[in-house]
């Protein structure tokens, strides 16, 4: 009898844990934001974070010097699907090559599958972009969720444990974390910035990434390494 009751009382606190209740509360978030906007609703705050960014004089250009501007742009451009492929590429060869090849099939799998999943979402929800702004660069798809944001957040976050776990290294894998994070947030405040997407596209691309990214590696990625050499 002792233990099973062990055993109930560890997997009940378990779900107290920051690694599960920090997915679980954004994959909720996400669900939550996605029905609200799929009913045709809005958020009063989305235009108003958005006028932020703005030249109250000229609300067509966005605020700061032109060089700033260039350099949002170009840090909108590491979430593009190009900037990701050439990360998500290089992780995958760097595990490949160092014997980690379950853990570099595995992070293919997870990204092709986001890749998929955004743009299946973008098309079932089909959200307007922003009309309240000139958008300071080209749209191609729908607005919820930020393909830049989820999959930038799917990207990176991925990465980072997924080299944590072939590292076997806790602080290499925080380090990655922490850089993840500074380019997951800048690239998502460079979409708002530019005027391609709503504040509520981007956090909702956010949770998404945070909770597929979380299940990656809490799923894929550790039976994959489990099946890599020690």
């Amino acid at each position: 009898m002792s233990e099973p009751a062990h055993a109930l009382s560890w997997a009940s606190s378990s779900w107290w844990q920051p690694r599960v209740l920090v997915p679980v509360a954004a994959a909720l978030a996400f669900l939550g934001l996605a029905a609200f906007i799929a009913s045709d609703r809005s958020f009063a705050f989305d235009t108003r974070l958005i006028m932020l960014f703005r030249d109250p004089a000229n609300p067509a250009m966005p605020i700061g010097p032109a060089w700033f501007q260039e350099a949002v742009r170009d840090m909108t451009a590491l979430g593009s699907f190009v900037g990701l492929f050439f990360m998500a590429t290089t992780a995958t060869l760097a595990l490949w090559l160092c014997g980690f090849r379950h853990l570099a099939i595995g992070l293919v799998v997870s990204l092709l599958a986001a890749l998929l999943a955004s743009n299946g979402l973008k098309i079932a929800i089909g959200r307007e972009r922003p009309d309240v702004v000139t958008h300071a660069a080209l749209t191609f798809t729908a607005s919820f969720p930020s393909g830049h944001a989820f999959l930038s957040a799917v990207t990176l976050l991925s990465i980072a444990g997924f080299v944590g776990l072939a590292s076997r290294r806790e602080d290499i894998k925080r380090l990655c974390i922490v850089l993840a994070w500074v380019m997951i947030v800048l690239i998502g405040l460079s979409r708002i910035y530019l005027g391609v997407h709503w504040p509520t596209d981007v956090i909702g691309g956010w949770c998404l990434g945070i909770a597929w990214s979380s299940i990656a590696i809490a799923w894929l990625g550790r039976k994959m390494a489990a099946s890599d050499p020690a």
